[in-house]
């Protein structure tokens, strides 16, 4: 039986990464806010969710993965280093590309993930 499977990034999408990478083994910002009650809800959906991230390149990195999201409660879901075939994939560093390439090279020029474009306006 085919069960739809949405792929989330790690950092920046589930952990907070305020902090800027540390390491594959330290994680050590929390999640950002109301990620799990989503993943908890697709998962009730009857979809699959896996977490896909650079960091699950090393056993380290994928046991802190582990750990970490059993430190703050969040359902088992299945760890990958690579993106997976998915109905979508929920990434901060990500440009929706909607058919049009006009505009495109301006938005990856200025690309910033939300965390940046949050800080930036927190400064000013």
């Amino acid at each position: 039986m085919y069960i739809p499977t949405v792929s989330f990034d790690f950092d920046g999408v589930i952990h907070s990464y305020r902090s800027g990478w540390k390491g594959a083994a330290v994680i050590p910002d929390p999640p950002v806010e109301g990620i799990k009650e989503v993943i908890e809800q697709l998962i009730s959906d009857g979809l699959c969710v896996v977490i896909c991230s650079s960091r699950a390149e090393s056993f380290e990195g994928q046991t802190a993965i582990a750990e970490w999201l059993k430190h703050y409660g969040f359902p088992m879901v299945q760890i990958q280093a690579k993106k997976v075939p998915s109905i979508v994939h929920v990434d901060d560093r990500t440009i929706c590309f909607d058919g049009r390439a006009n505009h495109l090279h301006e938005q990856i020029i200025n690309f910033k993930p939300w965390y940046e474009r949050e800080s930036e306006s927190e400064n000013h």
